[in-house]
């Protein structure tokens, strides 16, 4: 039984873009997946989505060291205007980055974020998102 439907990717390496993808299509786990790379264009589909009355994420799933906007930025801004989103979304941190600083950083948005995951991100993790 999946737990989402509508997944926003937030991050600018396609690589893991491609193996997220394919982790999903080999596990049969279909979800409505937008990519965006960087958190200035997720906070802008967002807002768009909202105001269109299209549907919003159930689940964010979202990279911290991005050009543009980082996930830091993007959670901040998210603060904003997750009272103006009509839904509740769920966010995961999923980066390459496993300083302490990051993680603990991650714990000053409890609201926000639900998990941390590490990249890369394998089936078992797959399995912990997704499935229940």
């Amino acid at each position: 039984m999946k737990k989402f439907n509508d997944v926003f990717v937030v991050d600018d390496d396609k690589i893991y873009h491609f193996i997220l993808k394919n982790l999903l299509k080999k596990n049969n786990i279909e979800v409505n997946s937008r990519f965006f790379e960087n958190g200035q264009e997720a906070i802008e589909g967002l807002k768009e989505n909202s105001k269109n009355g299209t549907t919003l994420p159930d689940l964010i799933l979202l990279d911290i060291n991005m050009p543009v906007m980082d996930g830091w930025q993007f959670l901040e801004e998210f603060q904003k205007i997750k009272g103006s989103l009509n839904k509740e979304t769920v966010i995961y941190m999923v980066s390459s980055s496993n300083s302490p600083f990051d993680l603990n950083k991650a714990k000053d948005f409890p609201n926000e974020v639900k998990d941390y995951f590490l990249k890369p991100v394998c089936l078992e993790d797959i399995c912990r998102i997704f499935l229940n």
